[in-house]
């Protein structure tokens, strides 16, 4: 289940690469027939860049907030939530340890 839900994100991912792809081309395109200098076409190219990178980051926030809900929801243990259990046993472990030998 948690497999099928990276490779969601991932083909998430790949599909907004391959969109930024296309918007170089589309801005590469429109300098070639000439509606744009070179310097107007890089300006362009930077706004869409810096745009691109902050929607692909808020599309990574909701992606990863989506995947902790759907963990929580199918009741998956979160490598942090494993790592907490295994504090406590070690811990339990320690105090049975130590109140077995008193009681020897």
């Amino acid at each position: 289940m948690l497999d099928m839900v990276k490779k969601s994100m991932l083909a998430g991912i790949g599909l907004a690469l391959k969109t930024w792809d296309e918007v170089e081309d589309f801005a590469r395109d429109l300098q070639k027939r000439g509606r744009m200098t070179e310097k107007e076409g890089r300006k362009f190219l930077d706004e869409l860049q810096q745009r691109y990178q902050d929607v692909q980051s808020k599309l990574e926030k909701r992606v990863e907030e989506s995947v902790r809900a759907f963990l929580k929801k199918a009741d998956v243990v979160t490598s942090d939530e494993l790592k907490g259990l295994k504090k406590e046993i070690r811990e339990l472990k320690q105090v049975v340890a130590s109140l077995t030998e008193k009681s020897s």
